[in-house]
């Protein structure tokens, strides 16, 4: 079976989507199929350092997993959505003709697999399943187009055609994957032909090593313990989505008995730097960081913060992709989310579900802080993650359903 790929990020970059779509290629050429990626060039902020270039635009480049890699330019972009956006048309644009090209010396696919929020990549994979006559999986990892009104991309009251042009393709396409079951549920609703669940995880063969004891926790009933504020993490994206200004708020209320540290980049980053220069909040903003760097941030953290805003519907459906790591790592984690995320850190464990509210959150820290033995967590949630969120099993998964479709097909 020959299955096509067109994803906006993939190997090497250090992705939520890389390391979900690196983990199921894996799975689909452990089956004997051939697999073709279509992906940009790495960006180098999501790149380790030492990622090298990714390949060339003019050749297949052989994947870590025996896959073809098909890179197409990326445009670099900022983290604002218009830069963002017209780096993903380019990308989308030079995707058909590059697919085109690929499938003149390996033939045509059985499969095209779109992965979102490239949101243009929707309109190339059901373009170049439609010039092929092939059934079109689309994995939507994100509630979109929900989140364009959520965000406020999409104001008036009739659909705009981004919203028409996903919708049409979700209807359209042979299967739409949801990583979460009340996004499922809304697609049903809509009419999409069919819709599975494959959420995201991580690769239980290769999780994390666990963070350190946590700073608090070690030095528990020390004389030199006294006075030490509690290490509060947030590592990840700064952007609207999150809502971190209530993070800086509610260090500001916990005054000295907090050491909050941000780590990341994203539209919101300058915003909340100032912020919280402003309000004299002691906060450290640091630069993103990957592997044993990332470790050193959760060695460092007492409690690590996962964080959506409450104000937008979509996010009672969503499950921030950085909630697995934290599991895995065995730190505790100040959840400010609810919905589908508030129940899975419930099953798993080590988390404290806290309102998206200032005082809520501070008043949580300064409770941890006078009882560091809350923040043991732990192997609890990691045992979660290697049995519910295995990417290896997820990406089986995936490869059932493939391998369904292309049976329909050939019986069709």
């Amino acid at each position: 079976m020959k299955v096509l790929l067109i994803t906006h990020s993939y190997d090497p970059e250090a992705t939520a989507p890389q390391r979900r779509w690196s983990a199921f290629v894996a799975r689909l050429i452990h089956r004997g199929w051939d697999v073709d990626v279509v992906a940009p060039a790495p960006h180098p902020d999501r790149s380790p350092a030492d990622a090298g270039s990714g390949g060339t635009f003019f050749r297949a480049e052989d994947g870590r997993h025996g896959e073809r890699v098909h890179r197409v330019p990326l445009l670099r972009h900022t983290e604002s959505r218009l830069s963002k956006l017209a780096s993903n048309v380019l990308s989308s644009l030079s995707t058909v003709p590059r697919a085109l090209v690929a499938s003149m010396s390996s033939g045509r696919p059985d499969v095209v697999v779109v992965t979102v929020p490239a949101l243009p990549n929707t309109a190339a994979g059901y373009l170049l399943s439609i010039l092929w006559r092939r059934p079109l999986v689309v994995d939507m990892r994100d509630a979109w187009p929900d989140l364009a009104r959520d965000a406020a991309i999409v104001t008036s009251r009739r659909p705009s055609v981004m919203e028409a042009v996903v919708t049409f393709v979700q209807r359209r396409a042979a299967a739409v994957v949801s990583v979460t079951e009340g996004f499922a549920e809304l697609l049903r609703q809509r009419g999409c032909q069919r819709v599975e669940v494959v959420p995201n995880g991580l690769t239980a063969s290769r999780l994390p090593r666990q963070a350190a004891t946590a700073p608090a926790l070690a030095s528990a009933g020390k004389p030199s313990s006294a006075g030490e504020p509690l290490h509060v993490l947030y590592l990840g994206n700064h952007g609207e989505s999150q809502g971190l200004d209530v993070l800086i708020d509610a260090a500001q209320l916990a005054g000295d008995s907090v050491r909050l540290r941000m780590v990341g980049t994203g539209t919101m980053k300058e915003e909340l730097i100032e912020r919280a220069r402003a309000a004299g909040a002691d906060v450290d903003f640091l630069e993103a960081t990957h592997g044993e760097e990332t470790l050193a941030q959760y060695d460092w953290a007492d409690t690590a913060v996962v964080s959506l805003r409450d104000d937008w519907p979509s996010f009672e459906r969503t499950i921030p992709s950085k909630t697995f790591e934290l599991l895995a790592v065995s730190r505790h984690i100040t959840a400010a989310v609810r919905g589908e995320a508030s129940e899975v850190l419930r099953a798993a464990g080590g988390a404290d579900v806290v309102a998206h509210d200032a005082e809520a959150m501070a008043e949580l820290w300064q409770d941890l802080r006078r009882d560091p033995a809350r923040l043991d967590v732990g192997t609890t949630g990691r045992r979660w993650v290697a049995e519910h969120r295995n990417l290896a099993r997820l990406g089986d998964q995936f490869a059932d359903l493939l391998a369904d479709l292309q049976t329909q097909r050939n019986h069709a």
